[in-house]
C-alpha cells in the first residue's frame, strides 16, 4: 500500500526535528574547532560535518563547513561503506582516509565515518574532513609529479577499533609528518567530533521515541528534491555555453562548461578544458562535482536544505584526459587554485539564463601561503627552529547585482580568515603588513570587493620558503554587464622582485614576501553608481 500523506501535525513534528538534526551536526563541527589542534580548522574553520544514512546518503551538514569539503565528503561515505559495511561496524569505531579519490581531492584533508547506535543497533553515520597542516611528502605545493610524492597515502582503515587506538596507525601518521603532534591531535579531535554527533543523535532519538532516522531521511529526501525541481522548473530552457582561464603552472588553463537547463535536472558538459598537467594543480573529479554543484545551487536554490536528494539534480559530464578529472596517481595538491573557479564558471553559464541573481567573478582561489622555515630550508645556517606553517586569506569577492562584493572574503571556499596573531602565535613569523588594497575593485554600479596587501617576514628576517600556490594573477576577476575588472594579483619581494606564482622559493635573509591580493569584478555601468559610495570609498582612501 502507498504511504499515508502526513497531516499538518507530523508535518510540524518532522520540521521539529529537522532543526534539531541541524543542531546536533553544528555541534559536531563546533566540537573540532574546539578540539582541533591544527591553526586551519580552529582559526580558519577549514572543514565539514554531516550526518549520513545507512546507504550513505548524506541528511544533513553543518552550517560551518566549505563546499569543497561537504560535497565531496557527501560521496565518500559510499566508498567506506563499500570497505566496511554498516553490518560489520562497532560502537566506538572510526574509519578514516584520505584518498583524493574517495576523499575531498587532496592528501591534506583527513576523512572520518563513524558508526552511531542506539539500544545496540546502528542507526547513522556521522563523517567529517578536515584540512592539516601536514602529511610529509614535499608539503602542500604544486612541485609534486604524482600523488606519491605529495605526502603519506591512507587507504580507508580503522583508526579506532570499539573505540581502543590504533597504534600501529598513529605511529605510521607520527613518522610521516613534519608536525607528527598536531597531526595526531587533529585524529583525535576528528573523531571527537563525531562522537559528539553520535550522542546527541541518541538524546534526539530517545526523546522524540524514534527507532530508526530512516522515516525522518525520507521526509528530508523527498521534500528538498520536490522544492529543488521546483526551482528548476522556473528556469529558462536552453543550453548555454562560458569559459573562464586560470594561470595555470607550466602554461595556462581554460576551464569550459556547457550547461544544459532541463525540466528535471540541470547538466553540465565540461569538453573543451584544457588537458592534465604535471603538477599538482589537477583536480579530482568529486571537487569538480562539489564546487560546480555549489555554484549551480548559489543560483537556482540558495534556500534549500543541501543534502543528497537537492544535489541530486545537478549532473556533471567531465571527460577523461581533462584536468577537472585526474585519475590516480596524478598530482593533485593543489586542486583548489583550478576548482574554486568552477563556480565563477557556473555563474557564467547562469547569467544568460537568470543575470539578475549572478555575481561578478572575484578572486575566488583562496590565497594561503604555505610557510617553511629553519634547518629544512637553511641547512646548518639555520637562525630558527623548523616550523611548518599555513595562513588563509582572500581577495575580494564579485559584485552582486544590488550590493558591492566583500572585501578580503573567502568565496566559494567560505573559510575564515586567520588573525595574524594565531599564526605568529605557532610559528616565528611576523606580519608586518595585512590592509585592504587601494583601487583593486572592479567599478561598476556595484563594485567588487577589495583585495587585501600582505608583507611577511620572519623574526630576525631570517630565510624562509614559501610553497606558493596563487591564481588569478595572468587573469584578472571579470566584471560582468558593463562593470570593470578587478585588480589582477601580484606575488613577490618587497623590493619589488617578481616571484613565480606557483612553485617553492626562498625568500632570502633580510627580505619579506609581498602578496597583493586580486579584487573582485564590478557588476554594470560604472556612470550609475551611487555618487554618495563613490565618496564614500574616496573618503576610506580605497578609491584614488
Amino acid at each position: 500500500m502507498d504511504a499515508q500523506p502526513m497531516n499538518a501535525l507530523e508535518k510540524i513534528q518532522r520540521q521539529i526535528q529537522w532543526n534539531r538534526l541541524i543542531a546536533v551536526v553544528e555541534e559536531q563541527a563546533q566540537t573540532m574547532i574546539r578540539t582541533a589542534f591544527s591553526t586551519t580548522v580552529r582559526e580558519a574553520g577549514d572543514l565539514s560535518a554531516g550526518i549520513f544514512d545507512l546507504k550513505g546518503r548524506m541528511l544533513a551538514q553543518a552550517v560551518t563547513g566549505t563546499p569543497g569539503h561537504v560535497n565531496s565528503m557527501m560521496e565518500s561515505v559510499g566508498h567506506f561503506l563499500a570497505k566496511f559495511p554498516a553490518g560489520t561496524m562497532k560502537p566506538g569505531d572510526h574509519y578514516i582516509t584520505n584518498d583524493p579519490w574517495l576523499g575531498t581531492g587532496h592528501l591534506h584533508d583527513l576523512t572520518v565515518v563513524s558508526p552511531a547506535f542506539r539500544n545496540g543497533k546502528i542507526v547513522g553515520l556521522f563523517a567529517n574532513t578536515a584540512h592539516v597542516i601536514d602529511v610529509g611528502g614535499l608539503g602542500m605545493g604544486p612541485e609534486g609529479r604524482s600523488v606519491f610524492e605529495e605526502g603519506m597515502y591512507i587507504p580507508i582503515v580503522k583508526c579506532f577499533d570499539q573505540g581502543k587506538a590504533n597504534e600501529t596507525f598513529f605511529d605510521f601518521i607520527r613518522a610521516g609528518s613534519r608536525t607528527p603532534v598536531e597531526l595526531e591531535g587533529d585524529v583525535y579531535s576528528l573523531c571527537a567530533c563525531n562522537d559528539a554527533g553520535i550522542k546527541r543523535l541518541v538524546e534526539m532519538l530517545d526523546e522524540f521515541g524514534m527507532d530508526s532516522i530512516d522515516p525522518l531521511a525520507e521526509y528530508i529526501f523527498d521534500s528538498s528534491l520536490a522544492a529543488t525541481l521546483a526551482e528548476i522548473a522556473k528556469l529558462p530552457r536552453g543550453t548555454y555555453h562560458a569559459s573562464i582561464s586560470s594561470d595555470g603552472y607550466e602554461a595556462p588553463v581554460t576551464l569550459k562548461a556547457a550547461m544544459t537547463l532541463h525540466d528535471d535536472h540541470i547538466s553540465v558538459d565540461f569538453t573543451g578544458t584544457s588537458g592534465l598537467s604535471g603538477r599538482g594543480i589537477n583536480v579530482p573529479a568529486a571537487y569538480c562535482r562539489a564546487y560546480s554543484c555549489f555554484g549551480i545551487k548559489c543560483v537556482v536554490a540558495p534556500e534549500i536544505p543541501n543534502n543528497w536528494a537537492s544535489l541530486a539534480p545537478f549532473r556533471m559530464e567531465i571527460p577523461e584526459g581533462c584536468i577537472l578529472n585526474a585519475p590516480r596517481p596524478f598530482p593533485v595538491s593543489v586542486r583548489h587554485v583550478v576548482g574554486q573557479l568552477l563556480p565563477d564558471l557556473m555563474m557564467g553559464c547562469l547569467h544568460q539564463a537568470v543575470p539578475d541573481r549572478v555575481t561578478a567573478e572575484g578572486s575566488s582561489c583562496l590565497w594561503n601561503p604555505p610557510l617553511r622555515g629553519g634547518a629544512q630550508v637553511s641547512g646548518g645556517a639555520a637562525e630558527l627552529p623548523d616550523f611548518e606553517v599555513i595562513t588563509f586569506n582572500s581577495g575580494g569577492t564579485g559584485a552582486r547585482p544590488g550590493k558591492d562584493g566583500l572585501d578580503g572574503t573567502a568565496f566559494p571556499s567560505g573559510v575564515r580568515t586567520m588573525p595574524v596573531e594565531a599564526t605568529e602565535n605557532v610559528a616565528p613569523v611576523v606580519f608586518w603588513k595585512k590592509e585592504l588594497r587601494p583601487d583593486s575593485a572592479g567599478m561598476g554600479r556595484t563594485r567588487g570587493g577589495f583585495g587585501q596587501i600582505m608583507e611577511i617576514g620572519t623574526k630576525g628576517e631570517a630565510e624562509f620558503a614559501v610553497n606558493a600556490i596563487f591564481d588569478r594573477v595572468a587573469n584578472a576577476p571579470r566584471g560582468r554587464d558593463g562593470g570593470g575588472d578587478g585588480a589582477a594579483g601580484w606575488v613577490g619581494l618587497d623590493d619589488g622582485t617578481l616571484l613565480r606564482t606557483k612553485g617553492y622559493q626562498v625568500v632570502p635573509k633580510g627580505r619579506r614576501l609581498l602578496l597583493k591580493l586580486p579584487g573582485g569584478g564590478g557588476m554594470g555601468n560604472p556612470a550609475e553608481r551611487d555618487p554618495a559610495l563613490v565618496a564614500r570609498d574616496k573618503a576610506d582612501g580605497l578609491v584614488s
